[in-house]
């Protein structure tokens, strides 16, 4: 079975447990990941643009600089 990548656009909303939220893309869309992603490298790739882009401070989360599209791209092809 697949596993789901859940858009969340609404602040305040809790994560369930074992997932995390990215958000992509100019809008900033958020998404509820799966903590197994961490393991992808195409995923990673993401990941460490984001630390390179945006640091490690970052005060929003975590942020990948991508478009919303190459983001689907990328979970399409982890599932």
């Amino acid at each position: 079975m697949a596993k789901k990548v859940y858009p969340g656009r609404e602040k305040g909303r809790t994560t369930p447990k074992g997932h995390f939220v990215v958000y992509v893309g100019d809008e900033m869309k958020r998404f509820v990941i799966p903590t197994s992603y961490l393991k992808k490298p195409s995923f990673q790739m993401l990941l460490k643009e984001s630390a390179e882009v945006f640091g490690f401070q970052n005060q929003l989360g975590i942020v990948l600089p991508c478009h919303e599209s190459t983001f689907h791209m990328v979970i399409v092809n982890i599932q």
